[in-house]
């Protein structure tokens, strides 16, 4: 029986609900088998769907069935507002990060001014963080690091793709930054706890890369690591932004203010609230 695009998306959405999963990853998977925009979707949903495309919509639904994340499976995601290339080599760019980019813009702003300024971005995985800052603020020299190749290769891809000239370097954190100084450096670290494995969705300890998820030392070592070494690569003035979980907060302040006595380490709320980014302001 030939069904309408409503009616299939209906049928599909109901199958995750059931799953607890994702229900708005049906209609983002009808849209990319038949190519249309949202307006287009909400304009066809009473249209028949051709056998082939009702096919392709069904394969799809089978994958997000079995825990995989839609961004993998159309290998896309769109971080402050750029398109970006996404696999199973990096993880999926999430809206807590555009706020850290954001809020780093702000006070980019306010401590530079017009300054051509030296931005580093340590362990970019897609390139997110490091496009996304490049494109909105161009005049500033953007480097980026991570330690796995294959994900400097999608990250370089997602540069061209976006038009941003970065300049990335494949080595361990800060580690391929020690030859010059910077005045700021963000970073989103695997800040996970093994024993919060528990609490996480399979979707995406199964499917995203777990070197970029889980840390030691309850989540807290990298943290602790870059604290320790990027007092002597900061300029003066200059700026860290790391997010963080949302438990973390205090702990990695005091981290920062025992390496950065004089700075003005701040906590920052998302927009749901929580506690998901730090900031350090060295004068």
């Amino acid at each position: 029986m030939t069904k309408t695009m409503l009616e299939s998306v209906k049928r599909a959405q109901d199958l995750l609900y059931d799953r607890g999963m994702d229900t708005h990853a049906a209609e983002l998977a009808m849209r990319a088998v038949t190519g249309k925009s949202h307006a287009g979707y909400l304009a066809s949903l009473r249209e028949i769907i051709p056998y082939e495309t009702c096919s392709q919509f069904w394969d799809i639904v089978k994958e997000l069935l079995a825990g995989k994340p839609i961004q993998y499976i159309l290998g896309e995601e769109s971080f402050y507002g750029y398109s970006f290339e996404v696999n199973e080599h990096v993880l999926i760019p999430r809206p807590e990060t555009e706020e850290l980019v954001h809020y780093a813009l702000e006070r980019a702003n306010r401590l530079f001014g017009d300054k051509v300024i030296q931005v580093a971005d340590i362990g970019t995985g897609s390139g997110a963080i490091a496009v996304a800052f490049k494109k909105e603020r161009p005049s500033a020299s953007v480097t980026a690091t991570d330690f796995s190749e294959a994900a400097l290769e999608v990250a370089q891809r997602n540069a061209q793709r976006n038009e941003a000239d970065i300049t990335f370097v494949q080595g361990d954190m800060e580690e391929p930054l020690q030859q010059q100084s910077w005045d700021i450096i963000l970073s989103n670290p695997p800040y996970i706890a093994e024993d919060e494995k528990a609490e996480m969705s399979p979707t995406v300890y199964a499917f995203e890369p777990q070197s970029a998820l889980f840390a030691e030392e309850d989540g807290l070592y990298y943290y602790r690591r870059l604290a320790q070494n990027l007092p002597p690569l900061m300029n003066r003035p200059a700026l860290i932004g790391f997010e963080i979980g949302y438990r973390q907060g205090k702990i990695v302040q005091e981290y920062l203010q025992h390496a950065f006595p004089e700075a003005t380490v701040e906590i920052a709320e998302d927009i749901n609230k929580k506690e998901r980014m730090i900031f350090c302001e060295i004068q």
